[in-house]
């Protein structure tokens, strides 16, 4: 199937498969964002913390099992047809080639995103004053993300700055970079050609 756009007055349709993977470190807007752009394009949002909180609460002591059983829902939904975003920290280069595997190995594109915020007053304020949205899940503290054992990239990827982009501008910045994408214009046309 090609992958192409439709538009039909309320959001964009992206009639084609691609593993959009979020990554970066937590309270930079990796959700927010997922959400908004699978609401826009009707994807598949799949959440690390969702599926790391569901094994905890089912008795499991989680390291690497989440990521797994996430690139496995994502291969099974680009296999449906879907667009799948990925949303997880994605810390390591070694997690990074995981998630474009599962895309790789049924030949889907993907899209490797890193999401910042560079205004550390504003990362530091939105950590501290988050209230967990999953029940039981332990947010991280402002130190134990300064901690976090994140790696540099060593490829290319695109970069969302939620220190400077809202939401919105985010979600219309990414739908350019998805192959095949467009942007919506606020005036109700259909998807302009990136190239």
């Amino acid at each position: 199937m090609p992958n192409r756009w439709e538009w039909d007055e309320r959001r964009v349709i992206y009639t084609g498969i691609v593993l959009i993977i979020l990554s970066g470190l937590p309270g930079t807007g990796k959700t927010t964002i997922a959400r908004e752009l699978a609401m826009a394009v009707l994807a598949v949002h799949v959440r690390i913390d969702s599926i790391e909180q569901a094994m905890r609460q089912a008795g499991w002591e989680v390291r690497g099992e989440g990521y797994a059983v996430g690139r496995a829902l994502a291969a099974d939904n680009l296999r449906l047809g879907h667009v799948v975003i990925a949303d997880s920290v994605n810390p390591w280069p070694l997690t990074r080639a995981a998630w474009r595997s599962a895309a790789e190995e049924i030949d889907a594109p993907s899209l490797d995103v890193e999401v910042i915020c560079s205004d550390v007053d504003e990362h530091r304020r939105r950590i501290e004053s988050r209230v967990p949205d999953i029940d039981g899940h332990r947010l991280p503290t402002w130190q134990e993300v300064l901690a976090r054992d994140y790696h540099p990239w060593d490829r290319d990827h695109v970069v969302i700055d939620t220190g400077r982009m809202d939401v919105e501008e985010a979600v219309r910045v990414l739908m350019t970079h998805i192959p095949s994408a467009g942007t919506i214009s606020k005036g109700g046309q259909g998807p302009r050609s990136s190239t």
